[in-house]
């Protein structure tokens, strides 16, 4: 399988899939980052932390972000509903918002720029959601667009999730 990096609608917010991938009878290889490949695409990002969540089914977690993070998303076991929301009031894209499947076997991943809130919704029995930033996490200095906020109206496959308090 060969890297691909592909703008989507959201400015700034790009689909990846891994450099390297290796099958055969024992599993799988996959390469889920190589910094000089990654800026060969435009992705320059200083990524200084690495965080993983585990989740059961129809958990949702977000819509959060901050106005200075970069992350780089990725589903490491099951499969998972993830949207990227555009947050900054001065942007004209404010409040669109793009979904994306990403789920164990497919191995895409999502770049997505500061100022946009992401959120994801476990679709498999366990999901693991996996990220990568260019901040050290710092839960004060985030925003929290409602999963639900009628301005994006944004189209989530399961009607009633279960959510953390911060995120009704």
């Amino acid at each position: 399988m060969s890297f691909t990096c592909k703008d989507t609608k959201l400015d700034g917010v790009k689909l990846i899939t891994p450099a390297t991938a290796f099958e055969d009878f024992r599993g799988d290889y996959v390469e889920i980052y190589n910094r000089d490949i990654y800026r060969n695409a435009g992705i320059v990002a200083d990524f200084k932390q690495d965080d993983y969540a585990t989740n059961r089914k129809h958990v949702l977690r977000g819509m959060h972000g901050d106005d200075k993070t970069e992350k780089l998303v990725k589903c490491v076991y099951g499969s998972l509903y993830m949207v990227a929301v555009q947050a900054d009031e001065s942007h004209p894209q404010f409040m669109q918002w793009q979904s994306f499947n990403l789920t164990s076997t497919n191995r895409h991943q999502v770049y997505v720029p500061a100022k946009y809130g992401i959120g994801y919704l476990v679709m498999s029995d366990v999901g693991i959601f996996h990220y990568k930033q260019t901040t050290y996490y710092e839960e004060t200095k985030q925003f929290t667009v409602k999963w639900n906020d009628p301005r994006a109206k944004i189209w989530w496959p399961v009607a009633d999730p279960i959510l953390s308090e911060r995120d009704f």
